[in-house]
């Protein structure tokens, strides 16, 4: 998002907060302003002290953005924009560590949403969680910005008959890794023989690392994920809870069909091209990869269907979308 916001829109002077020793690989078009103080000091001292302030840091800020709720401090003049991805440490506290909730205790994501001008949502499914759960956020201060691919479609047909099934994403408990090793398990009775690949790390690694035809990858780069996106007969997600769901809209920019957890931010974004499980249902996902796994018909008609589908998804877009925000909660008078 950023590199889209600093190139689509270079009359703005575009500044990230870094920690010192970090060496983040900025945008083009982004000055780094180094804090004095170690991150993991820093969010300590914002959430007990209220300093640093960023907007300090920086030198300065008509508008300061948050990409996501995190123990930071600002200047109660300077207007903030807040993106929130989920609220999964709300839904599903016990999916998080004691150091994970107590993260989140000190970055208090309400107050935070409070205090900032704007919010930004990455879905609608977000933006009606924060309602439903009374987050003091109205109509008027909440809009939705989705995120989109960042792996590029070659524009070519949808694979044939693939050489895998690929997990993308983090190996936690939310993402329903335990449903996942149950799950392959199952396939691999009803005669699945394609080995399954997982881009990711968690500390749920331990759960799909033993299983023979499991192939464990780590991370990857963008490039390797494009490669691993066009050679995968089908991604699978069997998330509990997601507030966007990025690996299922990035294959299916590739034309690759997913085979997910039917939540209701997958039908925002994909509508009906992708194959549906109910989410926890180690049986059902079994049966699913299977079938997905042995029907080239139904491969083609759901990535095909899922490409058309996010067609209109761009960071460039939803960059537009997010600029205009910022201006408007720069514009508007200090609270």
């Amino acid at each position: 998002m950023l590199a889209a916001l600093a190139a689509g829109h270079p009359e703005a002077d575009w500044v990230a907060v870094v920690s010192p020793g970090q060496e983040p690989l900025l945008p083009a078009g982004v000055e780094a302003a180094r804090s004095s103080i170690p991150a993991h000091l820093a969010n300590a001292s914002a959430a007990v002290t209220g300093r640093p302030r960023i907007d300090r840091v920086a030198g300065g800020a008509d508008v300061v953005w948050i990409p996501a709720p995190a123990p930071v401090a600002w200047s109660s003049g300077v207007p903030a924009v807040l993106t929130i991805h989920d609220i999964s440490w709300e839904q599903r506290p016990s999916d998080f560590t004691a150091y994970e909730r107590a993260w989140h205790a000190a970055a208090r994501p309400r107050r935070l949403a409070r205090r900032a001008r704007r919010i930004v949502c990455v879905s609608e499914a977000t933006r009606e969680a924060l309602t439903a759960a009374q987050w003091p956020v109205g109509p008027e201060k909440a809009e939705v910005v989705p995120e989109a691919p960042a792996v590029v479609s070659s524009g070519a047909p949808p694979p044939g008959n693939g050489r895998y099934l690929l997990y993308v994403g983090a190996l936690e408990p939310r993402k329903g890794i335990e449903t996942l090793a149950e799950a392959i398990g199952v396939a691999r009775g009803h005669g699945l023989t394609l080995p399954l690949v997982v881009v990711g790390q968690g500390r749920l690694a331990g759960l799909l690392s033993g299983i023979p035809g499991v192939e464990m990858k780590g991370q990857a780069t963008e490039s390797e994920l494009a490669e691993l996106y066009a050679g995968a007969t089908a991604l699978v997600l069997p998330s509990l809870l997601e507030g966007f769901g990025l690996p299922p809209v990035e294959a299916a920019a590739c034309g690759v069909p997913t085979v997910a957890s039917d939540l209701p931010v997958l039908r925002e974004f994909l509508g009906d091209s992708f194959l549906a499980v109910p989410p926890g249902d180690p049986a059902r996902l079994g049966d699913a990869l299977f079938q997905v796994s042995t029907d080239g018909a139904l491969r083609n008609r759901l990535g095909s269907a899922a490409r058309e589908a996010v067609a209109g998804l761009s960071w460039e877009a939803s960059a537009d979308r997010l600029f205009a925000i910022l201006r408007e909660a720069a514009g508007s008078p200090a609270p």
